[in-house]
């Protein structure tokens, strides 16, 4: 029976003051020692433009669990430039394992327009006074566009 081995990534962000490449120079060569004498399999680094992503396969969790709980890389973990949002760790390989570009908008289903209301007649006021028109509003009656033909639109432009 054959056991495969993991991968296991600490990723490391930009802090305020310091940049994680300046955190991965400094313990680069501990982790990597204490991940090969702990049974690690291989190992990477990988920078992206928010921080940098040490990599280790482990043939088993209980060696990435011994690995985790050794003074030097728990010094390691606690020296990270943002400690409250600046480190994450987890299973699989990560930083740039995703997608090399990002994402393009997809466009809407259809037309992708949203319905407009119906706009209802118009309210124009008769301010020429010109009475050419077959219904000249009256008392309580506005003049709208709709009572208008073609002719009396191209007429009082």
């Amino acid at each position: 029976m054959s056991v495969m081995a993991e991968w296991w990534s600490i990723e490391v962000f930009h802090g305020e003051l310091h940049a994680a490449s300046r955190w991965k120079d400094s313990w680069s060569s501990s982790l990597i020692e204490s991940a090969i004498s702990n049974g690690a399999v291989d190992w990477a680094w990988a920078e992206h433009r928010h921080g940098v992503v040490f990599e280790a396969c482990f043939p088993d969790e209980a060696r990435w669990d011994a690995f985790r709980l050794l003074p030097a890389v728990r010094a390691a973990l606690d020296a990270v430039p943002d400690p409250v949002n600046g480190l994450l760790i987890y299973r699989g390989r990560g930083g740039g394992a995703g997608a090399r570009s990002p994402r393009k908008p997809r466009p809407a289903a259809g037309a992708g327009a949203v319905e407009l209301p119906d706009p209802g007649r118009e309210r124009v006021l008769d301010l020429a006074g010109s009475g050419s028109r077959a219904a000249a509003p009256g008392p309580g009656r506005d003049l709208c566009l709709a009572d208008l033909c073609p002719a009396d639109l191209w007429r009082t432009v």
